[in-house]
């Protein structure tokens, strides 16, 4: 088929290789001038990893940090709560810390290299879903393919289209992302602070170089979302001024940071329709407390492609991908959702209790506390 992708992020660009991989004629549309660097770290967890490794590309990663362990800490002094050794249960290997923008040109290289041809500082308009054609409006000029796939983020072009608008609901909450150089040693492991109404993510990146850090606040002012807001570094330092540790060496390392609103937005109800589908943050945006997002564009690149080599028509394979991932992505987002307040528990008394129960957890059931990401880890797509 002569397919269209919308958006070459990682979700458009690892169907691009997926499909292009498959005999299609693969055209990707980015509306960036460039593919150039931007977001900051993104963890690679077992299940996107194996998609990679589908690809052929997950060598390429080899000088990326492998997450051996994630450590839940409290936010005064940085002690450690809750340990979860991914190297003790041999999780370590699939587990990886990556920049987004080496993961981009990873993916990219292999698009192109599969036949894809992308084409930057493309501004789409809008999608016409037909059949046997269905068509976008590319900056005035109208491109028809067999199939166009809106893999253009959180505020798709193509998903209103589809669905009708559907208003995001701010959750009371704004991140910041920065990264910064690596003045405390970070070991190879997620970390997580939480303190009273926040907490801060981090973990190494590009060989342990740098570190990531994402860094979430309750708070009743609206933020717009998208990354494009920079922020005053100090006005992170006084939002996290209690916390303690290694966390505030690194804060002080922070220049100029990223900021935006988190909001809830619902599940597309429709991911496609004549000749158009959606993939990743354009058919269910989630929250960054599970670290998914990207590991959920992944799995939707090698499902749906797979989809398509299903016998039938077009509609019923696309339907087929839907069916195939519509439970997974709502039960990683219920997930995230859920994770936020376990973090900002405030009143002091059921912040000792909660923590207190998690260190005896994991000191008497560590397998047990791990397991419980079994559902999410475990799952193989390309299976």
């Amino acid at each position: 088929m002569d397919v269209v992708i919308v958006g070459a992020g990682i979700g458009g660009l690892a169907a691009g290789a997926a499909l292009a991989g498959h005999g299609h004629a693969i055209r990707v549309l980015e509306r960036s001038p460039e593919l150039r660097e931007v977001g900051a770290g993104i963890q690679v967890s077992p299940n996107g990893l194996r998609v990679l490794e589908a690809l052929g590309v997950a060598g390429r990663l080899d000088d990326a940090p492998r997450a051996r362990a994630v450590s839940l800490r409290e936010h005064r002094r940085g002690a450690e709560v809750l340990r979860l050794d991914l190297a003790a249960r041999g999780m370590d290997a699939g587990y990886r810390f990556v920049h987004r923008a080496d993961l981009v040109a990873v993916l990219a290289e292999a698009a192109r290299a599969a036949g894809a041809v992308i084409e930057t500082g493309v501004s789409v308009e809008t999608v016409d879903p037909a059949e046997p054609a269905a068509a976008v409006l590319a900056d005035g000029t109208r491109i028809e393919a067999d199939l166009v796939i809106g893999a253009d983020g959180l505020h798709s072009v193509l998903r209103p289209v589809l669905n009708g608008a559907a208003p995001a609901r701010f959750t009371g909450q704004v991140a910041w992302r920065a990264t910064v150089p690596n003045v405390i040693d970070h070991p190879s492991e997620a970390r997580v602070q939480m303190g009273p109404g926040r907490h801060l993510v981090s973990y190494p990146l590009r060989g342990g170089a740098r570190v990531n850090l994402v860094a979430v606040e309750e708070r009743k002012a609206w933020t717009a979302e998208g990354w494009q807001h920079t922020d005053d570094p100090e006005a992170l330092r006084r939002a996290f001024r209690r916390f303690g540790g290694p966390a505030a060496q690194l804060l002080a390392e922070v220049e100029a940071p990223g900021l935006w609103g988190l909001f809830r937005h619902p599940v597309a109800a429709h991911w496609h329709r004549k000749g158009v589908a959606l993939l990743g943050d354009a058919a269910h945006p989630t929250l960054p407390f599970l670290a998914q997002g990207a590991n959920m564009a992944l799995e939707d690149a090698w499902v749906l492609a797979r989809a398509l080599e299903l016998p039938g028509g077009l509609g019923s394979r696309l339907h087929a991908y839907q069916t195939r991932r519509r439970a997974r992505v709502e039960r990683v987002i219920a997930a995230a959702d859920g994770n936020a307040w376990k973090y900002h528990l405030r009143t002091p008394p059921i912040r000792f209790a909660a923590h207190t129960a998690l260190r005896i957890a994991g000191r008497l059931a560590p397998d047990r506390m791990l397991g419980q990401f079994d559902w999410l880890y475990g799952h193989d797509v390309t299976a």
